[in-house]
This record gives structure tokens, C-alpha cells and sequence, in this order.
């Protein structure tokens, strides 16, 4: 049996979460994939998954052989790579899990350009709102953007996030134009479902203020409160790369010039400092260089109100 192609099948089932989808990446028959598993676990002697019709996770043995097969497989590619060049060079696959907005404005194109760098790494990129459990989902780094970061998370400031008050021109001509923070009261804001659902916080002439909001339509999803502000269904706090686009054609209007929303940071989190693969490490800094280069996705050429 060729253990090595046995472990990189064991490592694909878990980072994959499916023998299907580990086949696939490997260019190889489910059949197959399932004999080198079996041999996996004998040459273990012990039982690696839990297998039933709707998921697979690993056991407590499972755990630890992942680990380890890691290893040898950093090992065996540390030895190919002698004969080829810089030995720490990235290599290999890195899960990253984000938001649908920040995916599709943002870290699609830092990815490709992180690829087009480190051709030796593949990465596969999960989109969800929810936030990931990096350890059972095998995510090797998740970006987020807040201020309210789990204090037992180990996370890496990548960027800052400034925020807008934006409304459609219809809107404002139904029910005015709102002048300060405290006038959003009498307003209909949209908010998001896991942060700022009561509160909006803003920053004037150095001094901190928060303001109360609500409304008939939460979300945890940006995009969807974007396009809603966009029809005129209310007032709404927004990415200022994202909203100012919108800004520049006229299809929204940026609010309260002199009061700046609180900032919010870009942060990448990952598991653990020890043992950091290249491809992870090379990807936080690609990532730290990406949001502070002030690229496209920003659109801090359209000009804002920033009074």
C-alpha cells in the first residue's frame, strides 16, 4: 500500500468533508478513494470517521491521525521541494471561510492574486454568513469584520472597515432627510441581525455618541439590506466600499457629513500560532498588503462626504 497516497486521501476526506468531493479533488474514483481509506485504517488499526448518510467526522483517533498525516505530508513535500526550489516555499491546500459580501467584493480578487503568487497552492474558499467553527469545519483562516472578536480567538488585524449612512432619494423625499444621529429614531433603519440591530455609533468632533435605530427589516446578510436601501425601503449603515458606487450614480445619498460611523476592523482568525503552514502565513500577509494598498474594491475614488 502506498502509505503517503493514503494519508493525502485521509487528509482530503477530512478537509472536504465527503469522500465525493475528496475524490474529485484528486482526480480520483470514489471506489478508490474508499480502499485507501479502509488501508488507512487498518495500517491505523483503528477506526478514523464517523460515516453515516448525511456526514462524516472524525473520531477521537481520527483527530490525532489527521494531525499526523498532516505532518508526514509537510514532511514528504519539504523533500520534493529540495530539488525544486525553496523548500518553505506555500504549497498545498488552504481553507478560508468568509461572508457572501466580503467574498464577492473583496477576497475573490485577493485570492486570485494570492494564487497567481503562490501557483502551489490551491485554495478553497467557504462562503457563509454564520460564523465558522474553525476547528470542526477544518477552516484554516476565516476573515470577519468586527469590533466584538471572542477573546480566546487568535486573530490578525488585516485592514480597517469604514462604514456610511446611506438612503435612496426616493426614501428621503417620502420621509425627509435626517440631520443627527438622534433624528434616526423617527426613521425606518435597516440593520443587521448580529450587530448594530439597536444601537449605531458614530464619532463627532472627537467625542463618542450612539444613536437608537429600528426598523421593519433586519438582516444577516449586507448584500440584501444594500439592495433593499437601494428600492427605498429605508436608511441603512453600509461598507463605504460598497455603498459608494451606488453613491456616484446617484442611486443612494450619503447622511449625517460630520458624523463618521464607528469603524470596524478586517481581522483574519485562525487556530493556532504553532506549526503555521507557509501557505497560511503567506496568505496574512498578502492579505495585510491587499487591504492596505487601496485597491479597486475600496472605490475610494468616488468622492464621499467626509465634513
Amino acid at each position: 500500500m502506498d502509505r503517503l497516497t493514503a494519508a493525502r486521501v485521509f487528509v482530503e476526506i477530512a478537509d472536504r468533508g465527503s469522500m465525493i468531493a475528496a475524490a474529485e479533488a484528486l482526480d480520483m474514483s470514489r471506489a478508490m478513494v474508499t480502499r485507501y481509506l479502509a488501508e488507512m485504517e487498518a495500517w491505523c488499526a483503528v477506526r478514523l470517521l464517523h460515516r453515516t448518510t448525511r456526514r462524516i467526522s472524525l473520531t477521537a483517533a481520527g483527530e490525532i491521525t489527521l494531525h499526523r498525516c498532516r505532518e508526514m505530508l509537510a514532511v514528504a513535500d519539504d523533500m520534493v521541494a529540495l530539488g525544486h526550489g525553496d523548500p518553505d516555499a506555500p504549497r498545498g491546500l488552504l481553507k478560508l471561510a468568509s461572508s457572501h459580501f466580503l467574498a464577492q467584493t473583496a477576497l475573490a480578487g485577493a485570492v486570485a492574486a494570492y494564487l497567481l503568487k503562490y501557483p502551489q497552492v490551491s485554495v478553497d474558499l467557504q462562503v457563509d454568513n454564520r460564523a465558522v467553527n474553525l476547528v470542526e469545519q477544518r477552516i484554516d483562516l476565516a476573515i470577519r469584520i468586527t469590533n466584538e472578536l471572542d477573546p480566546g480567538l487568535i486573530a490578525r488585524r488585516l485592514g480597517d472597515c469604514d462604514s456610511v449612512i446611506v438612503a435612496a432619494p426616493d426614501y428621503l423625499r417620502r420621509r425627509g432627510t435626517p440631520r443627527t444621529p438622534n433624528e434616526l429614531a423617527g426613521h425606518n433603519c435597516l440593520t443587521y441581525s448580529y450587530f448594530g440591530k439597536s444601537f449605531w455609533r458614530f464619532e463627532h468632533q472627537g467625542d463618542a455618541l450612539q444613536a437608537a435605530v429600528g426598523g421593519n427589516l433586519s438582516s444577516n446578510e449586507s448584500m440584501a439590506l444594500l439592495a433593499a436601501t437601494v428600492d427605498g425601503a429605508g436608511i441603512s449603515m453600509q461598507p463605504r466600499f460598497a455603498a459608494a458606487p451606488l453613491v456616484g450614480a446617484g442611486k443612494l445619498i450619503q447622511l449625517l457629513p460630520g458624523y463618521r460611523p464607528q469603524q470596524l476592523g478586517i481581522y483574519g482568525v485562525y487556530s493556532s500560532r504553532e506549526h503555521m503552514p507557509p501557505a497560511l502565513r503567506a496568505m496574512l500577509d498578502h492579505l495585510l498588503d491587499w487591504f492596505a494598498s487601496d485597491p479597486e474594491w475600496q472605490a475610494t475614488g468616488i468622492p464621499l462626504i467626509e465634513k
